[in-house]
């Protein structure tokens, strides 16, 4: 019986380091730079621009093509604006730090190609005004 005892602990002893060693699955996107951010507006098709400011800051100053989602409207059901999450998506602010939480935000909902590039106040190449 004791042999027994011994083989269980031991079992439930590495059971119990194997799941230590487990990570869960991650959900991430990527963060780049503005100028990486410009190449793919430039060389690719298939991408939608993603302002997660506020409607009036969007209508001050956005990139050109930008759809507005604010980041306080982003939860745990995929924006409208946003139908197909393999698509590659551009997120940005007006500092870096809702677009942070916003890609964040999006990845834990299975969106699959997230780059996110910081704010609009550092955006070196154009922008346009809804005003």
């Amino acid at each position: 019986m004791k042999k027994y005892f011994v083989l269980f602990c031991c079992a439930l002893f590495i059971a119990a380091l194997a799941a230590c060693g487990s990570k869960p699955a991650e959900t991430s996107y990527q963060q780049i730079s503005q100028e990486e951010a410009k190449n793919l507006m430039d060389t690719e098709e298939s991408y939608l621009i993603l302002d997660v400011r506020t409607e009036e800051e969007y209508r001050e100053r956005h990139i050109p093509g930008a759809v507005c989602v604010p980041n306080e409207t982003i939860s745990d059901t995929l924006p409208e604006e946003l139908p197909d999450t393999e698509q590659l998506i551009l997120v940005y602010c007006r500092s870096g730090n809702r677009s942070k939480q916003a890609a964040e935000k999006l990845a834990a909902m299975g969106y699959t190609d997230i780059r996110e590039f910081g704010g609009i106040t550092t955006w070196p190449y154009e922008t346009v005004s809804d005003e």
